[in-house]
């Protein structure tokens, strides 16, 4: 995997189904357990997120997977804020989170999560359809309902049309990051296939290197500020 520091990927999509089990392990691995499992535990979330946590080959990598069904979202609604209490020590660690929220305003969605990240950032194409349904989410952002901490963009297919300055101005959010559209070595990640020769250089994870070098100096910077306000309260 890309990232630089051990990294746990939690999918949250309110949609059900782990894109990971079904994609980049094919269906082979079987699902053991999720998030389902730790909302209806009566044990404490921090302690049992090393066991519910399933490595990604050999990795430092790590995920936990979503809800196997979109019926079982709603149950997750007492669980986003001990959970983000938990995420939030794994700092402490060394280790970094990704936080999957899938598709916006669903049924069960985990609102609470994009209010306490790091950095919130709405996945967008940059043809016109991608655009106009960013756009309502970017701006209702912005007017603080929902309550999301920093809100950003990142953009698949830079210029196909439109430009991330382009994007940027009609959504109103920073661009933090682009990804190239590159379905072929995507599809080594989305769907398991084997991996292509020359797939360390190919456009995909060049641009994934950027993006991420990108999201941390975000974070860094933002978490910099925050450091700055909390010295200038104190004196």
């Amino acid at each position: 995997m890309l990232w630089p520091r051990p990294v746990l990927l939690v999918e949250a999509d309110a949609t059900g189904g782990s894109g990971i089990l079904a994609g980049y392990f094919r269906g082979i691995k079987s699902y053991d357990q999720g998030l389902v499992e730790l909302a209806l535990s009566a044990d404490d979330v921090a302690d049992l997120l090393p066991s519910a946590a399933q490595p990604i080959g050999s990795s430092s990598a790590a995920f936990i997977p979503g809800p196997r069904a979109h019926t079982q979202a709603p149950a997750l609604a007492s669980l986003w804020a001990p959970l983000m209490t938990a995420l939030q020590n794994l700092e402490t660690t060394g280790q970094d989170v990704i936080v999957d929220c899938g598709r916006l305003g669903l049924v069960g969605w985990p609102e609470p999560v994009l209010a306490e990240a790091d950095l919130s950032l709405i996945l967008c194409r940059t043809h016109l359809p991608a655009i106009s349904a960013a756009r309502s989410w970017a701006k209702a952002v912005q007017r603080g309902h929902p309550a999301w901490a920093h809100p950003g963009a990142m953009l698949v297919g830079e210029r196909q049309p439109y430009s991330a300055k382009e994007v940027s101005s009609v959504l109103g959010l920073p661009i933090h990051a682009t990804v190239a559209d590159d379905p072929q070595s995507a599809a080594v990640l989305h769907r398991g296939v084997t991996i292509p020769d020359r797939f360390d250089r190919s456009p995909l994870v060049r641009s994934l290197q950027a993006a991420i070098s990108a999201i941390h100096a975000a974070v860094n910077v933002r978490r910099d500020r925050l450091g700055t306000e909390v010295l200038s309260d104190v004196q």
